[in-house]
């Protein structure tokens, strides 16, 4: 290509991305900070996290809890959550611009929310909520207290997460893009840069990694500046940090691009995903590579099986074709939404002479894109055709290992290095005999790494099945053994006029506790269960004082039941 066509290709790209920023004006100014402290970040949209993308802004409460939260703009209170995991309690709140904010691991909300809220507990007979709320029930005017901060669900410290969505769509927008009281004038820092060779899957390979360091305005390679290969297509991945102005820790990467002599290739942006695709970073993310230990590399260019619209590619697949054996100039761009940017410069040569020999195929693949059946004596598995991400040579083998309870061999499929999208049917026909009670309460097992999940398996036709989303070991099991219940105290009547709570931990043999349930002279008494365990209950008005019946049930995943009763004194 001659340079006015490879200029005329950059500009029409410049034109493109400056059209693509125009259209999403995002407004400044209109949403402030949830808390009334200087606004600081534990993690920012965008950074890894084991399956998803981190969603939204983790705002620092000074390692307390219960500081006061409030609404970042004029709107209504939409939707509220009680959960073990995830956000904990939250808050939904639409505004009237098209846009919705989200506050998460939440310790209380406001009074006559939470009052709502505990009437719908009540009323469901649940402690875990989804409330849908009718519009205008709760309006909330900019700057209005509407929780008290915690580390409620999947939070490992105080903090609130914070997030601003696209009420229409749901997905989750980039809160730095909205002129938050956050500066920034901190580049993002390049630590290293992978090669693949894109002519074979990602999964037969490991990445050529290269270190580079800081020089003068741009960085370069650690050693040398060229880097031969011996693939003509390939693709390239970084290993990479941003930073906000310091002691900020490091947080994710929000934009990269690569370019070859000045002509764009692939790129992706971290900024409008939703739930339902976030699991897609195992696909962005060398997951192989990072399982054997080393350290996370980013693709700049998408899998086969990669749909997480994360992506813009400029050539077929955003691979990357050498035509010739001339070095080529390469440019990697890493921007923060600040618009910091940082340059890696180095250039990138063909040479057929360091080709390798082609990898050797197993007899059954799983392939992307497609609906994948594999099938063997007492063991089948079956794949959606968004499972895999790349192509996937399988390794399977049968071990006469019986654990205690098990009633078929251990099987092994794949390994636990590959990822998995979309969930995989596994089917299992036992090898020991199942009687017809056994079959309401067998198990799948799976394993994979340091991994381990239960499943209730499905019985039909002499075989059993269950859906996992992942690679590694699979085998039957029958559980017949009912939960343990811990007794609340002591004495054929138990006194707790001095206790301010009551506190369960019900315990399996296998996986963990399905349902939990209590009453009180038959009346549902709720307990809550954050983080997934123990069950507390603390008594307010639902316990009056004298002496009750508390009885409580649980149940594990195989459907076993164990029911405990007892006279309690308040």
């Amino acid at each position: 290509m001659n340079v006015s066509g490879s200029k005329f290709i950059v500009l029409v790209w410049s034109i493109l991305i400056s059209f693509s920023a125009i259209s999403q004006p995002y407004p400044k100014g209109y949403f402030r900070d949830p808390l009334n402290i200087p606004m600081e970040l534990v993690a920012n949209m965008g950074e890894i996290r084991t399956n998803h993308w981190h969603m939204g802004l983790d705002v620092r409460t000074q390692q307390r809890v219960n500081l006061p939260v409030h609404a970042a703009a004029d709107g209504y209170v939409a939707r509220v959550g009680v959960e073990p995991g995830g956000f904990g309690q939250s808050i939904y709140i639409n505004h009237p611009n098209g846009y919705t904010t989200v506050y998460g691991h939440l310790n209380a909300f406001y009074p006559a929310l939470a009052k709502y809220v505990e009437e719908q507990q009540y009323k469901q007979q649940s402690w875990l909520v989804k409330l849908e709320i009718p519009a205008n029930m709760f309006p909330v005017k900019k700057g209005d207290f509407i929780a008290l901060s915690g580390s409620t669900g999947g939070s490992q410290g105080p903090h609130v997460h914070f997030e601003i969505r696209d009420t229409k769509t749901d997905n989750c927008l980039n809160p730095l893009l909205f002129g938050l009281p956050i500066g920034d004038a901190v580049p993002p820092t390049l630590y290293r840069v992978g090669l693949y060779d894109r002519s074979k899957s990602v999964y037969d390979q490991t990445p050529r990694v290269f270190s580079v360091k800081k020089s003068g305005s741009h960085y370069i390679l650690s050693s040398g500046s060229t880097i031969t290969t011996g693939s003509d297509q390939i693709g390239f991945a970084i290993g990479a940090i941003d930073r906000l102005n310091p002691p900020s820790r490091p947080i994710g990467i929000y934009s990269a691009t690569v370019s070859v002599d000045g002509v764009p290739q692939s790129g992706f942006t971290i900024n409008d995903i939703s739930y339902d695709t976030t699991r897609y970073i195992n696909a962005q993310l060398d997951y192989k590579y990072k399982h054997e230990g080393g350290p996370n590399l980013q693709r700049m260019s998408p899998l086969p099986g990669d749909y997480s619209g994360v992506y813009t590619t400029y050539v077929p697949q955003g691979i990357i074709r050498l035509t010739d054996t001339s070095p080529h100039d390469v440019l990697i761009e890493v921007k923060d939404p600040a618009d910091n940017i940082s340059k890696l410069e180095f250039k990138v040569q063909y040479d057929p002479d360091l080709a390798k020999s082609s990898v050797s195929k197993t007899p059954d693949q799983l392939i992307p894109q497609t609906v994948n059946v594999f099938e063997r004596n007492n063991f089948e598995l079956y794949t959606t055709a968004y499972s895999v991400y790349d192509t996937v040579n399988i390794l399977f083998k049968t071990s006469d290992v019986l654990s205690t309870h098990a009633i078929s061999p251990l099987f092994t499929f794949c390994s636990a290095a590959i990822p998995v999208q979309d969930y995989v049917t596994v089917r299992i026909k036992p090898t020991q005999p199942v009687s017809e009670a056994d079959t309401n309460c067998m198990l799948i097992k799976s394993t994979a790494g340091s991994r381990t999940e239960w499943a209730k398996a499905n019985w039909k036709n002499d075989w059993l099945w269950a859906n996992f989303r992942q690679f590694g070991t699979y085998q039957a099991f029958v559980d017949r053994e009912p939960p343990t219940i811990n007794a609340p105290g002591q004495g054929d009547i138990i006194d707790m006029r001095h206790s301010s709570r009551i506190v369960f931990t019900p315990k399996d043999n296998m996986g963990d506790i399905k349902s939990f349930r209590a009453e009180l002279d038959g009346q549902w008494l709720m307990f809550s269960y954050d983080k997934g365990s123990p069950y507390i209950y603390k008594f307010d008005e639902h316990f009056p004082a004298g002496i009750h019946e508390l009885k409580v049930r649980a149940q594990d995943i195989a459907g076993n039941i164990t029911v405990k009763t007892w006279k309690v004194k308040r």
